[in-house]
């Protein structure tokens, strides 16, 4: 019987955040630590860090960012669901209060994904390899069938489900954020039908790479 094959792939994720943390994760790329990168279209350093990718043709796909820093979508940075009074997004629990809470435009939410996409490819010259959410929003209900439907209308294969092994025994976190944790693995296991219905290949085992040097 055939041995069954098991590649390991490691991303960094948060590239274009900063041009330090560009080249620490070019650094590791290089050095064979990780396999590929994701990029945050909307931060600083993100034309940088696409012109990175090509000198070292280091694999990319899209790290989406409902959370962080301001819209691509130009038509959302002055009213939106997505946003507070300051114009930026709500923040990884500001978010996740507001999608409880039924005050977020799906609509709105597809509009910043496919403008995050254009914006990627503008960038880069390619469509993303992979996509997967920036502090794991794209698991969470009613944005996951929404993230779901763009990764299958741009034909972008794969996803990363964020299962973490070793989770429940964990014994150094925080009860605040083990309880944190314990959610974002329920939403990913419970995205995978969702991105499975759709055609999306979902890798579901997750260890996130952000090298934070700046």
């Amino acid at each position: 019987m055939p041995q069954l094959r098991v590649m390991l792939v490691v991303t960094g994720d948060d590239f274009g955040y900063c041009p330090r943390r560009n080249q620490g994760i070019v650094d590791c790329f290089q050095a064979g630590g990780i396999s590929n990168v994701s990029l945050l279209v909307n931060a600083f350093a993100a034309k940088e860090a696409a012109d990175l990718a090509k000198r070292h043709s280091i694999p990319i796909g899209l790290h989406a960012n409902l959370s962080e820093g301001i819209p691509v979508c130009q038509s959302l940075q002055q009213a939106s669901t997505l946003i507070n009074q300051h114009g930026v997004f709500l923040g990884k629990i500001g978010f996740r209060q507001a999608l409880e809470r039924g005050q977020l435009s799906m609509k709105q939410v597809e509009l910043e994904l496919r403008a995050q996409v254009r914006l990627f490819m503008e960038l880069t010259g390619h469509l993303p390899h992979h996509m997967d959410g920036h502090q794991h929003v794209h698991v969470l209900p009613e944005v996951r069938e929404v993230f779901a439907q763009v990764l299958s209308d741009l034909r972008i294969p794969y996803t990363r489900v964020p299962v973490e092994p070793g989770l429940h025994s964990c014994p150094w976190l925080p009860a605040h954020l083990k309880r944190f944790y314990m959610q974002v693995e329920k939403d990913a296991l419970d995205s995978i039908p969702v991105f499975k219905r759709y055609g999306i290949r979902s890798v579901c085992v997750c260890v996130c790479v952000c090298v934070c040097v700046c």
